[in-house]
Parts: structure tokens; sequence; C-alpha cells
């Protein structure tokens, strides 16, 4: 079997023992192969009604899925099949085949809904398979749907009455399909033709009646118009007529089938390639094959503990391993784009604070499209100190490069002045004249060498103090120059020898005041690129509420037009708790956002400054040299 989006056949994604539910690991290392976006449908029904016949027509194969000709359910827990998908570039479409619903032989059916509330939270497109017609005892074989708010959780710490869980279901349940096999109504609903979608609509509206066993017949109805804004229906005649053909689906050749089926199942296949959504969480945060392994895990994890998988939780274990990867990726990127672009030693320090500017910026752009729900931004300073460090190592290497080729470059300059004093050429009357003359020659030259770096200054001070006692000696054995001429001499040494210090220290001091700007420059990226974040993040949530309100309002107007006026009324706290949510976001948010930014902004220059506590003493140290000179 490849691995990937190039398996060759599916595999066990859950397994289900009857007991518990078990994560196939080899499963989840396919999944965590898959960077792509993912494009996840699942497929759940009574066992024995198509469902695997249907999955492998996605697949693009007649073998796959297993199918069931006999009275036993073939599939059991959950299988995946990953393949390219056939019309988005760069996204993998993953297939979910469930086992049947139903089946008499398991021993807890417990685990049929689970099986059911998992196939809803892994997938974006959620199709529901069944055999002869939409009618109440379809229905009632649907009453899994019913159990979601009990089986699944939104918030970890639902308020407003569970007000909240059940509002932001619709925020992240997939699109609904319900698929009927062996079609035998002709599609028309008081005379004249209609839609496969129409009447799906038409079957799900409620049976007027209080009397308890229409309430709990209407419980599936609503449920799918609550949480299933988007809904299709495809309808499929028999595909074959021919009992040994029918037991034996997968062998037959397509010129066997139904031209009719054959169409209808085209049109399917097309819709989902073509509709189907990318899997995406609350916030837009896009799902890819590693972080649906991780969701698979999570949820199941919940489920075998004893409590209700949480959506919330779920994201939240997902955000805290796509931050960390997400900070990896950026310092990788930090790093690698300094090695390329930075050739040491640089002539200044700010050309290296420039480059450094421009990928630790490209650095942040890549966190921050990578990661999401980052409480209290912990992952984006632990970026900045990452960052920061790397920049450090930078400058070291830097000075110490510097350092090394001007030390090659001197040694290589002062080769003859140092034979010559050690042949004694300058000790003669006018030595100190031809010694003077032959160091200055040596300044001049370096001074022309090319691309020195940041430490110039410093190795030519330490080689002009590696030549005091020297020039001393020389100076002392002069007998050309008399006792005043020394002293003189002496003093203008000194002298020279104080300037190039005092000169250090103001390229300290630029130097010190270039690396404040330029953790200036990070601290205002950071925030800059953080606050757009956190603008499309909000312009996301108002996009979905506002959705979901739209959504809710349509239900209630339905409710209302159908007759059902209390239950329009009974939607009315739900409509205010979502427009309430709304105005929080709006009024709210700006202000969440500025306090956001402002303690980040605190913390980051806490990171950023701490290791520099020596700038304050270098610049008084160069502002006491300028008083004295």
């Amino acid at each position: 079997m490849a691995c990937g989006p190039k398996m060759l056949a599916p595999i066990c994604l859950v397994e289900n023992n009857n007991e518990q539910l078990l994560v196939n690991q080899q499963a989840i290392e396919i999944l965590d192969e898959i960077a792509q976006p993912v494009v996840v449908l699942s497929i759940v029904g009574l066992y024995r009604t198509g469902k695997s016949y249907l999955m492998n027509l996605l697949a693009g194969k007649n073998h796959g899925f297993p199918l069931g000709s006999t009275v036993q359910s073939q599939t059991k827990g959950i299988w995946m099949w990953c393949v390219p998908h056939p019309s988005k570039p760069n996204h993998t479409l993953v297939l979910l085949d469930t086992e049947g619903l139903g089946d008499v032989e398991k021993g807890d059916p417990k685990n049929d809904s689970w099986i059911f509330a998992l196939a809803v939270l892994l997938s974006s497109t959620f199709v529901y398979n069944s055999m002869g017609t939409i009618n109440h005892q379809a229905l009632e074989q649907l009453h899994y749907v019913t159990e979601l708010t009990e089986l699944i959780k939104a918030k970890s710490s639902p308020r407003s009455e569970g007000l909240e869980d059940s509002t932001e279901f619709v925020s992240f349940f997939p699109d609904f399909i319900w698929t009927v096999w062996d079609f035998t109504l002709e599609l028309k609903l008081n005379g004249r033709h209609i839609t496969e979608d129409e009447y799906l609509e038409n079957a799900l509206k409620l049976i007027p009646g209080n009397n308890p066993r229409v309430q709990i017949s209407n419980l599936p109805r609503e449920c799918i118009r609550h949480f299933f804004p988007k809904r299709k229906c495809f309808v499929f005649d028999r595909p074959t007529h021919d009992k040994y053909l029918l037991a034996n689906i997968e062998k037959v050749s397509e010129n066997q089938l139904d031209p009719k089926f054959k169409e209808q199942t085209n049109i399917f296949c097309s819709f989902i390639f073509t509709h189907a959504r990318t899997k995406t969480l609350r916030g837009g945060i896009t799902v890819t094959g590693n972080r649906l392994g991780t969701l698979v895990v999570t949820y199941v994890d919940a489920i075998n503990s004893g409590t209700v998988p949480c959506l919330e939780n779920a994201v939240t274990t997902l955000a805290q391993l796509e931050n960390s990867a997400a900070v990896q990726k950026a310092a990788d990127h930090y790093s690698q784009q300094m090695a390329e672009q930075v050739e040491l030693p640089t002539d200044t320090l700010q050309e290296l604070l420039d480059v450094h500017g421009a990928c630790e910026r490209e650095a942040i752009a890549i966190f921050m499209e990578r990661s999401f729900r980052d409480e209290n931004q912990e992952f984006q300073k632990q970026l900045v100190e990452i960052i920061m460090s790397k920049k450090e190592h930078f400058l070291l290497q830097n000075e110490e490069s510097s350092v090394k080729y001007c030390q090659a470059q001197l040694n290589q300059l002062s080769e003859d002045l140092t034979q010559n004093i050690l042949a004694g050429t300058f000790s003669v009357p006018g030595g100190n004249k031809l010694y003077m003359e032959a160091r200055k020659n040596i300044e001049r030259e370096y001074l022309e060498v090319p691309r020195k770096g940041v430490k110039a200054k410093e190795v030519f001070q330490s080689f002009l103090q590696s030549q005091l006692a020297i020039e001393k000696t020389i100076l002392q054995a002069d007998k050309a120059l008399t006792d005043g001429e020394k002293v003189i001499a002496e003093e203008r040494a000194k002298k020279e020898v104080a300037e190039q210090e005092q000169e250090i220290l103001r390229q300290k001091f630029q130097e010190q005041q270039q690396e404040m700007k330029a953790q200036e420059r990070s601290l205002r990226e950071n925030i800059v690129q953080l606050k757009e974040k956190m603008e499309m993040e909000r312009e996301q949530l108002l996009n979905e509420q506002n959705k979901v309100l739209e959504h809710k309002l349509q239900v209630q107007k339905d409710f209302l037009e159908e007759g059902f006026r209390k239950k329009s009324e009974g939607m009315n706290a739900e409509i205010t708790y979502l427009k309430n949510a709304i105005e929080a976001t709006k009024d709210g948010n700006g202000n969440q956002i500025a306090q956001i930014l402002n303690r980040l902004g605190k913390e980051i220059n806490s990171i950023t400054t701490h290791p520099k506590k020596l700038v304050r003493h270098i610049a008084k140290g160069v502002r006491s040299l300028f008083k004295k000179h």
C-alpha cells in the first residue's frame, strides 16, 4: 500500500471492537504525511445500503471499501481512503466509510451513536445513505442526529444555559447530503414535478400535532434543519435488476449497469468533486491531513475516557502542536534566509541588521499564517526569543569573522615591519622617523582593504597597543632626537591612542543605537502583523456569526409559515443570544485587540531589552568622553 494521498486501498482509521474505539496508528502516520488541505467526506447509514459502493466510485475504483452482499456487516469502525482530489489541485480527498448502523451483532448500541458523532466531527461533507424513500421509518432510523447535543460539545464550559453549544454547532457542522437507493417514487408534489432537494425539504417538514409520538417523529427533522444549513439530496434507481449482478456489483462492468443509475451516480460524484468544501474549523482554520489525524486521536481519546468530545478542547490540543510547529518553521526560515543572504563579515552593523529585519518580517509572517489560538501570544513570544538568540549568534559570528579577517590582513601588511624590527633596522639615529613612516604605510594600506567589518577599528587599535612598547624603545634609543622632542613624540602617541579609543566608543555607541532601533522595528513588526491577523480573525468570526444568525432566522421564519408558532417563538432566546454575541464581537473586540497589543508590546520589549542593559553604561561612558574632550 502506498502512503499519503496515493493510497492503493483503504485502511481502518478507527477500529470498533464493540467495547471501545481504537485508533489505528498506521492510518495516523499516513495522515501525518499529508500537509495538504483535506476535503473530508464521510458516509453513514444502515448496513447493506450501498455506502461502500458510492465511496469506491468517489475513489475512482471498483474495489476498495468492502461491499456487504450478505446480512453480515463488512465494515467495522471507520475506514479511510486518501486520494488526490480530482478537481482541487494540492488538496487531498479523504473518504471515510463507516460501519453499518443497526448491526444486530453489536454488543453495545451506543457504539453506533459514537461512530455517527465522529463522522459528523471529522467531515466537511456528511452523507446519510438509505434505501427506498425518505419516509417516517427512514427518519426514525436517523434518530442518531437527535443525540448529537449529548455526544458533542462546542465549548469546554458552556454558558448561557446551553445556548452557546446549540448555536455553535451550525458554524462547524458539515454539509448534509441524503442519498437514497432503489428510489421508486416519481418526484412529484401536488401534481407538479419537484427536484430531489425539494423532495428532501418537504420530507423534513414537521408533522402537525402535540402527542408524544409526533414530537418524537419531528425531533430528527428539527435537528437536521437546525444543525445543517446546507442540505442536498440525491436519489438513485436500482443499479441493475439482475439479483446475481446486484450481489456482485463490484465486478459488474459499466455497460451492465442501468443507464439511469449511471447518470445519477455520475451527477453525485461530479457534485462532490466540485462542491464539497475543504475541512475547516471555527475561525477559518484549514484542516490538513496531519491536523485531521490529531483531531481523530483527540476525539477518540475523549470518548474512551468517558467524556464528551469537545471541539474547543480538540482545537486547543491541535493549536499547541501546530503553534510549536509554526515557531519551528518560522525560526528555520529565518536561519536559512540569513545564512543565504548575509556574507560575513558585513561592512557595517546596519547592513546585517537590515537583512535581519527583512528575514524576521518573513519569519513572523510564516508564523502568523500557520498559527492559531495562540493564547496570550505565548508562542509568538517564543519566536521573538528564538529569533533574538539567532540574531545575537549572527552578530557574534559577524564580529568573529571581522576580527579573523582583519587580523589576517594586518599580519600580512606588518610582515615587513616585524622583520625590520627583528633585524634592528630602526635601532639607528633617525630610526623613530623610519619606524613611524613604516607604521603609517601599514595604516594607509589597511584602510584601503575593503569589507573589513565591524571590528576593523578595534583590531587596528589592538595592533597599535601591541606596538607601543616597541615604539617607546625605538624612540628612547633614537640619538637624533633631543629629550624634549622625545617627550613631545610620547605625548603625541598618547593623544593618538586616546583619539582611537574615543572613535571606537563612538562607533560602539552608534551600533548600540542601531541595535535599539532594530529592536523597536522588531516590536512594531510583531505588533503590526498580530493586529492584522486579529482583525482578520474578527471579520471571520463576524462572518460566521452572521451566517448562523441568518440560518436561525430562516428556520424561525419557516416554522412560523408552517404553522408552528410556539417552535418559532421558542427560538427567540437563541436568536437574541446570537445578536448579543455579534454586537460583542463588533464592540468588544476592538478594545480587546488594543489590550492584547499593548500587553504584547510590553512583554516583547522586556524580552528584547533585558540582555541589553550594557547599552546604558556604554552611552554614559561615551557622554563622559565627549565632556572630557
